[in-house]
């Protein structure tokens, strides 16, 4: 294989092994600057580079030219827009969802002798293009440079000292490592793949993108945001996409698109953050603020904020890889209510069916005879059910003829991939088209069923793939892969709070705009102490992709070396259920048995911490309806607090748990670990002791039914001290303060 350090091939995606041609175009001088209603518009030309590793200008081309149009949607958001396709500039799109206070701001523009200055409504400088000439040659006498380019420098929030630059980035012309714009012709005229670049300092700190499951500083790392299977959280593989990084240098960057796309932050060239999008569009929305979390809003302005999700969705849920009737389900229930365990969601995956994994939203009617019924005795007893299933209807399933006739999956284009193939390994023949309105009402109709019954909420389970060798009603296989996660949730939610008044799914895949419709789980983590970290590496970039809610399996979702039966570890049970407490929600489930009391040695610990996740549903509640508002996530990392602590930047093993509490999981066996707590006094919340911040503790020893967590002295946190068997049983307004005073000496639990 050929390999090269170059831009042209390892960026920008040329094969030299490629039969067609392939040229690349990159962007010249501006030759035009105008304001029109209120927008600023760039007359851009491009000029064709020769098809070689030194780039360097065709000069027997002749410059193609396009539009960039720069647009304020309030003081912080600034929008850049360039097609070189018939793709239009508009607020209209599945991902937008742009909050009422985005009214837009109109721009202007004046000329200082080359020097193009943009300015808003309030004064604020938000841009300039620089068209004067500035290249100096050893004698210091003025050259003009052999390849102009554009040079545009932007101020999301009019902050001069925050500038966001468009990146020229070479060794010498023509030998670049990231082009400000640029874009692929093929021979035959077609146009595709396009490029925008950024410049980056050398200590800035990127985070976000998705559920990535890596280090809180992604510098230095390439994606390729294509959702799919992640089959873990120890891998490249990513269930949860999105296109959005936050910077260290206090702006975001929102990569509006579903196509396929890259990103390279700072690891092409240290200079820059490179995005390449499958199609020859750029559309980026960069947001200022002076915090992560205005920044983070104002991505969620642009995207729709998530909607509160229930009070009894903060209570245990329980659950295992499955359940296959109704009297196991029952007698489960009734353990854990004869032995005190809290706990107020049941949910049922793949064993509910006819046959096991053979989805067709029916009840098996030998294992549950009565499913109302059941789901009623469940309901009085306190128990919510939630039910798995996926959107592909398998060959097998009682729908099949029906969805194939009314065009309710996609049209595959080849009879022999009609069992599923160039999809996964499981065996279905079709995608449900949720770009159809059709399909979408049939499908809000199967649940609808389910949820006249009585469930409370539907495991929209899979959606990162989809049949890429079929026909959908509005969306090409390519532009729909990503976005699938949108549609299917939304479809899901919708219906959900249509019939129970409660908006909630459970959800493994994502998209930009999938906040909305809360919640999501990171995924079949192993069961391993590897497993427990990655889940949280991964839950943090999540947070900080816009999404506030988030949850995982308790303890693992399969065992190791055996994929379903593997016994599970018990230390490490306990230390995942205390994650999972300090978690904004808690659902165990599993290759096999999750119930405490088969694990007899560690399940008075596990009660013990069930009923402290109920003495802190008031203060869960609470913070809950703040991260719905704000930018905040329920879980942050250490910066959201303490954006000046450099250290802050590069914690991903501890994170703050809403306002309040600062938690450092054990993720390791033995009970020790090192521990950081940023500037100022804190207060172990088990023991009370009182330790100074600004500091690394190293070594620290915690007993197995202790958890590292601390909080502030003078902290207030709103807590239900009676014990209760579920949320049905709780009265918030019962909720008293507890005062983290001088002679505060633990909580008693």
């Amino acid at each position: 294989m050929r390999q090269t350090n170059y831009h042209l091939f390892d960026f920008m995606d040329f094969d030299p092994a490629l039969e067609r041609e392939e040229w690349l175009w990159k962007c010249h001088e501006v030759i035009s600057v105008s304001e029109k209603n209120g927008d600023i518009i760039l007359d851009i030309p491009f000029q064709r580079q020769l098809h070689q590793e030194d780039m360097a200008p065709d000069i027997g081309s002749l410059p193609e030219a396009y539009t960039l149009v720069i647009r304020a949607y309030s003081d912080k958001i600034l929008r850049l827009f360039i097609s070189m396709t018939d793709d239009s500039m508009t607020d209209e799109s599945l991902m937008l969802q742009m909050d009422e206070s985005l009214t837009g701001m109109p721009l202007k523009v004046c000329n200082d002798n080359g020097l193009y200055i943009i300015t808003d409504s309030e004064g604020k400088t938000r841009a300039t293009i620089d068209t004067r000439p500035y290249k100096l040659d050893r004698w210091s006498s003025l050259q003009p440079d052999p390849q102009p380019t554009t040079r545009l420098t932007l101020y999301p929030d009019g902050d001069m000292d925050k500038p966001v630059a468009l990146s020229d980035d070479h060794f010498s012309p023509p030998r670049y490592d990231a082009l400000p714009l640029g874009y692929v012709m093929t021979e035959n005229g077609h146009v595709e793949r396009a490029t925008i670049s950024f410049q980056c300092e050398a200590d800035e700190v990127f985070c976000g993108t998705g559920e990535r499951f890596r280090k809180i500083d992604l510098s230095g790392q390439s994606f390729f945001l294509k959702n799919q299977d992640g089959q873990g959280v120890n891998n490249r593989r990513c269930y949860k996409n999105i296109p959005f990084y936050l910077s260290s240098r206090m702006y975001g960057a929102f990569y509006h698109t579903s196509d396929y796309c890259k990103l390279s932050l700072a690891d092409h060239s240290t200079r820059s953050v490179q995005f390449l999008n499958d199609r020859a569009t750029i559309d980026v929305f960069l947001i200022g603020g002076d915090t992560p979390e205005q920044v983070l809003r104002g991505y969620r302005q642009l995207t729709g904020f998530p909607s509160v999700p229930p009070l009894w969705s903060y209570g245990v849920w329980m659950s295992r890889m499955t359940y296959f009737s109704a009297d196991e389900v029952e007698e489960i229930c009734h353990r854990l209510r004869k032995e005190h365990y809290p706990c107020d969601v049941i949910h049922l995956d793949t064993g509910w069916f006819r046959t096991d994994w053979l989805c067709e939203w029916k009840f098996n009617p030998e294992r549950f005879p009565d499913p109302k019924a059941f789901i009623k005795r469940l309901a009085d007893d306190g128990f919510k059910v939630s039910l798995w299933q996926l959107p592909y209807v398998a060959a097998g399933a009682e729908q099949i003829d029906e969805a194939r006739n009314n065009g309710y999956i996609g049209r595959l284009l080849k009879e022999q991939a009609s069992e599923g193939s160039n999809f996964s390994t499981l065996d279905y023949a079709g995608t449900i088209d949720f770009t159809n309105p059709e399909a979408t009402e049939w499908y809000k109709g199967l649940l609808r069923e389910l949820l006249e019954m009585g469930v409370k909420c539907i495991k929209t389970d899979f959606g990162e793939n989809i049949h890429m060798d079929a026909e959908y009603k509005n969306m090409t296989p390519e532009q729909l892969n990503n976005i699938y996660a949108l549609l299917y949730q939304k479809a899901a939610y919708e219906v959900t709070k249509e019939v129970t008044g409660d908006g909630i799914v459970w959800a493994r895949a994502a998209w930009a705009g999938c906040q909305r419709y809360p919640l999501h789980w990171g995924g079949d983590s192993e069961h391993s102490w590897a497993g427990l970290a990655g889940s949280l590496k991964g839950g943090l970039h999540f947070r900080l992709s816009g999404f506030a809610f988030w949850s995982h399996d308790v303890p693992g979702f399969h065992s190791t070396p055996n994929f379903m039966n593997s016994p599970l570890d018990e230390e490490l049970y306990v230390r995942w259920t205390q994650f999972g407490v300090f978690t904004s929600h808690i659902r165990y489930h599993g290759t096999c048995k999750r119930e405490p009391w088969h694990y007899p040695n560690i399940s008075p610990i596990i009660k013990k911490w069930w009923m402290l996740r109920y003495r802190l549903i008031p203060y869960i509640e609470e913070q809950g309806r703040k991260c719905a508002k704000t930018g905040y996530p329920m879980i942050r990392p250490l910066f959201m607090h303490n954006q000046q602590d450099r250290t802050c930047w590069h914690i991903d093993d501890e994170y703050y748990f809403g306002d309040t509490f600062l938690v450092a999981p054990v993720m390791q066996p033995g009970g020790k670990r090192d521990i950081y707590l940023p500037e100022g006094m804190w207060v172990n919340f088990f023991t009370g002791e009182r330790l100074d911040g600004g500091r690394w503790y190293y070594d620290v020893d915690t007993i197995l039914d202790h958890a590292p967590v601390f909080v502030r002295p003078g902290d207030m946190i709103r807590v239900y001290m009676d014990d209760v068997e579920s949320t049905d049983d709780m009265d918030l307004s019962k909720s008293v303060l507890l005062d983290i005073t001088r002679n505060y000496k633990g909580l008693q639990f």
